[in-house]
């Protein structure tokens, strides 16, 4: 296992009835900025749930913060939190949401261009607001992590940032709340959250067994309880189970002490971008080609999955690493979600340009060694055209 310092400050309130403890948690003096999305918080009551929790705080309200926030949409809260003099932040909603406030928390104290929190990643960021979250849509953990994925509509750009200033104090996870998602955003939840456990989990071993069984724990639980959160809108048990996963699979634990692929997410944000697939789609088409074409550098953990959570272990190991890709697959379409990029009305054309924005953004040597090329990623992406 490789050296690490390990470190969640954010605090989890699980369970149904739990916005109500917004109240001890949130100081009674805080300025509020309630920050939220399209308006589904609105219409499931949500939104309700948490302006009675706050009782008589000031509270500010600032909506429409799209799927993969924008730049452009996410300064307006920064100059309403600036001009009112907001002190906390509270995001109530999905990844998105939660991730949109994280920029702003960030961006509220920047003294220099917002932009370039984005643009360093938010290395040399020294302040943020402190701020709280209501979980409405598992995928993302962005609601346990110091993280997050920002768009620029002007630039096409889609850039990751991290902090530690940039935990969320407190986040609030009631499962009843996801009632009432649509199917589509149900699905892609599931597959973002195994994504990311296969990115930290599908690289070489390093002697880890804590982390593997967790990541393994993890991904059999989404196999299991993701299915039933579509089949049974209103399983409460299956929707917190898919919940608790989704916030594990981003917490770092599963991270600590061992090497991150990440080439699946580096390449789907790049279609996002320029295409506008859900970051969940892109995953569910790349995963699986990044698995068949680094499967000679991935072999030992390949053999590994197959085994332990597909039940592999009988075949000859070519046969069950062909297996395991094949059921991932599998797994993905049977949640409703095409896995290649046809099914998104894309082909090999669109390769070039993706091509174009990793090298623009200096993403020329992905994976966990760092050999994923250009080169390699036009593969990959031929794979799932």
């Amino acid at each position: 296992m490789n050296n690490f310092t390990f470190r969640n400050p954010t605090k989890i309130l699980f369970g149904k009835g739990q916005i109500a403890a917004l109240d001890s948690e949130i100081p009674a003096a805080a300025k509020l900025l309630i920050t939220y999305g399209g308006g589904s918080a609105e219409r499931n009551g949500t939104l309700d749930e948490v302006r009675a929790a706050l009782g008589t705080r000031a509270v500010l309200e600032f909506g429409g913060i799209e799927p993969n926030p924008t730049f452009e949409t996410l300064m307006g809260a920064v100059e309403l939190a600036r001009r009112e003099q907001v002190t906390w932040l509270l995001a109530v909603g999905g990844g998105s949401v939660i991730d949109g406030t994280k920029f702003i928390a960030a961006a509220v104290p920047f003294a220099g261009d917002p932009w370039q929190i984005v643009a360093t990643r938010a290395v040399g960021i020294t302040a943020a607001l402190p701020f709280a979250t209501v979980l409405t849509l598992p995928a993302t953990g962005s609601e346990m992590d110091s993280s997050a994925v920002i768009s620029r509509r002007e630039t096409t750009d889609k850039l990751g940032l991290a902090n530690p200033l940039l935990f969320p104090r407190v986040s609030v996870l009631d499962p009843t709340r996801t009632f009432g998602l649509p199917p589509r955003q149900i699905a892609n939840g599931v597959i973002d959250a195994f994504a990311h456990v296969m990115e930290q989990y599908l690289t070489y071993p390093v002697n880890s067994p804590v982390q593997d069984r967790l990541a393994e724990g993890l991904l059999l639980t989404l196999i299991e309880e993701g299915p039933k959160t579509l089949a049974e809108p209103d399983n409460t048990e299956a929707r917190a189970n898919v919940m608790w996963c989704a916030a594990l699979a981003q917490s770092g634990l599963v991270s600590t002490g061992v090497p991150g692929d990440w080439t699946s997410h580096a390449v789907g944000h790049e279609l996002t971008a320029l295409y506008g697939l859900d970051h969940a789609q892109s995953l569910a088409a790349l995963l699986p080609a990044v698995m068949a074409e680094r499967r000679e550098a991935k072999r030992e953990k390949l053999a590994q999955y197959a085994a332990r959570v597909w039940g592999l272990a009988d075949l000859p190991e070519a046969q069950a690493i062909d297996g395991a890709i094949a059921r991932t697959r599998a797994f993905f379409a049977s949640l409703g979600v095409a896995t290649d990029l046809a099914g998104y009305g894309l082909d090999a054309a669109a390769i070039p340009a993706v091509l174009g924005q990793l090298r623009r953004h200096n993403r020329v040597q992905l994976g966990e060694r760092g050999e994923v090329t250009l080169a390699v990623v036009e593969q990959i992406l031929r794979r799932c055209a």
